[in-house]
């Protein structure tokens, strides 16, 4: 078992450790899922330039000039900056770039760059990096904007990387260049706008970036490449007709169908500066989500020791109890996982989870097919001596029949074929067979039809008994009743073979109770059930006695002790290794009540 559960470790440790893109994938979907809602800080709005305003303005590009006019108008109307994420790398063509520039010098702006990828990178922006070293992701090349614009407003990358699945959820605050420099994402950038701060500062460790922090606001925690887990906060949105600006800085985008490209995010399709937006109000968030540097290892710890646990209740308890048990385990562990989602520590627990049900059920598998097992030796040693209702007793519940031998009070008969070697001698074998395969039926039957067990056949004769393997109510009636019903079986067979010239057949029953040890009797590779002790050898010893004593049933003293009716007493009897004599029983009638 010890070996089974190496392996499943091994084999469903794989996926986590390594983090293969399902398990990656089932634990960004799961973060989606349970990471808590945040309010918008109510510092940011999001001005939208529709359709309508496309129409309204005569195309786009918008002209410079009104760009220009529109930012005069956001300030006029009391906002307290204003962001285009929106770039200007080319001229405009009707020569307004330099009076949306001045309009830009006026008050806190930023303004967008996109990546290109042909290498070329912007002037870096200060920077102070703090630790053991130097982690990010690299750019591979920016289009900046035009010289006109590199005085008079900040410059951010409008970025949006994409996870395995294809859906945005976290952003780099900065990137770097090959240069070690580093530039600032559009969101980010924000923050120096308002707040008048030259310098980010980046805390590392020997995993990578752990926080930036920025003179002003609180250190923000990004995961160990400087990226912030986007909280998809419900930013107010107005537009140029409406421009409900006042106390916010205003996040400038386009809307229109076709002009800027939509992001797929876990919230939807979303416009370039609608995604700036929540990156900006993610970290004014002070518990917002992260993944910490550690969580790689304490998902594994997680994940092995509830694996193990699961393992261990459902083969130390039992498939019931270890049913109960494993489902504790798991509902702790996923409640475990939720609480940390939901204060912000983005550990995952999913794999956990699966890889408890993939061991509970292989368990529950290996402990049912023991338990079949088991059942189907139950039935294998005892179908063909049992009545069927008693082996099904058995397999239902297999603590019924205590293995390795026991003490018992119980019955015991034997039964004899009189005169066999001389009926061997004058029939044909074939002949002997068939007649004993009849006789020790008839005896077989009788046993089952009263709840006793055949324990073995020997030769011509027969050992039954009565209280085992399963403990029976009025056993010494039983077997009693049983002897009759053996007498009634023969005459019914002699009969038969009275029709085939064959002389009857005569048999003597001994009946005997009294305690014995009873169970699996043998070798360590070969045993059988059988009964052990002074009483199983008077049974015998009466069942030798019967044709002196002129009758075809004997019973001991000891079971007509037992029973509820009276016996018919015979003289003593003398038998081998008993000092004195035993004093018997017969019963004549052909029916026993119990």
């Amino acid at each position: 078992m010890k070996r089974i559960l190496i392996v499943i470790i091994i084999l469903l440790s794989m996926p986590l450790v390594f983090q293969s893109t399902p398990t990656e994938i089932i634990k960004l979907r799961t973060f989606d899922a349970l990471v808590k809602e945040y309010q918008p800080s109510g510092n940011f709005v999001i001005l939208n330039i529709t359709e309508k305003d496309i129409e309204n303005e005569g195309g786009y590009p918008l002209p410079r000039q009104r760009l220009a006019e529109i930012t005069d108008d956001i300030m006029d109307k009391g906002a307290i900056g204003v962001g285009w994420v929106i770039s200007f790398p080319q001229a405009d063509r009707m020569g307004g770039d330099k009076e949306f520039a001045e309009s830009l010098a006026l008050y806190p702006s930023v303004i967008a760059m996109f990546e290109d990828g042909k290498g070329k990178y912007p002037k870096f922006t200060g920077t102070v990096v703090k630790g053991t070293g130097s982690y990010g992701i690299l750019s591979e090349g920016v289009k900046e904007n035009l010289n006109t614009y590199e005085n008079t407003t900040l410059q951010g990358l409008a970025i949006a990387p994409t996870e395995l699945d294809n859906l945005v959820r976290r952003i780099p605050l900065l990137v770097k260049t090959p240069n070690d420099e580093w530039i600032p994402s559009f969101g980010t950038q924000i923050y120096k706008a308002l707040l008048g701060v030259r310098t980010y500062i980046i805390n590392t460790n020997e995993n990578g970036i752990q926080e930036i922090a920025i003179r002003g606001l609180n250190p923000v925690k990004t995961d160990s490449l400087g990226r912030k887990w986007i909280s998809w906060v419900k930013t107010p949105e107005t537009d140029l007709q409406e421009m409900d600006v006042a106390g916010k800085f205003v996040f400038i985008g386009v809307t229109a169908n076709g002009v800027m490209p939509q992001i797929a995010t876990p919230v939807g399709l979303l416009e370039p500066h609608k995604i700036q937006t929540a990156l900006a109000e993610s970290i004014l968030i002070q518990d917002s989500p992260y993944i910490p540097d550690y969580a790689l290892g304490v998902e594994i710890l997680i994940f092995l020791a509830t694996v193990s646990l699961i393992w261990l209740v459902l083969n130390a308890l039992g498939i019931t109890w270890g049913l109960v048990a494993g489902v504790i385990i798991m509902l702790c562990t996923a409640y475990t996982g939720f609480a940390l989602i939901h204060r912000g520590i983005l550990i995952d627990v999913t794999w956990s989870l699966i890889s408890q049900f993939i061991t509970g059920a292989v368990a529950f598998y290996l402990r049912f097919r023991e338990q079949y097992k088991l059942r189907q030796e139950i039935k294998k040693q005892f179908e063909h001596y049992l009545d069927p209702r008693q082996v099904k007793r058995l397999q239902k519940n297999p603590d019924l029949l205590k293995l390795g031998g026991e003490k018992r009070y119980a019955t015991f008969l034997f039964t004899d074929v009189r005169g066999f070697t001389a009926l061997s001698e004058k029939l044909p074998p074939e002949q002997v067979t068939y007649i004993m395969n009849k006789v020790l039926t008839v005896q077989q039957e009788a046993v089952q039809k009263h709840e006793g067990m055949v324990d073995k056949y020997i030769g011509d004769a027969m050992m039954s008994i009565f209280n085992a393997p399963l403990e029976q109510s009025f056993h010494e009636a039983r077997a009693i009743a049983c002897a009759c019903d053996i007498r009634k079986g023969m005459e019914n067979l002699n009969e038969e073979l009275a029709i085939e010239d064959i002389p009857p057949i005569t048999i003597g029953i001994g009946i005997n109770s009294g305690h014995a040890v009873i169970g699996n009797m043998g070798s360590q590779n070969r045993f059988d059930y059988t009964a052990i002790g002074d009483a199983v050898n008077v049974a015998a010893r009466l069942e030798s006695a019967t044709k002196d004593a002129g009758v075809d049933l004997l019973i001991g003293e000891s079971t007509e002790n037992g029973v509820g009716f009276e016996l018919r007493k015979l003289k003593p009897i003398k038998a081998k290794g008993k000092s004195e004599e035993l004093q018997v029983y017969t019963w004549d009638l052909n029916s026993v009540w119990y």
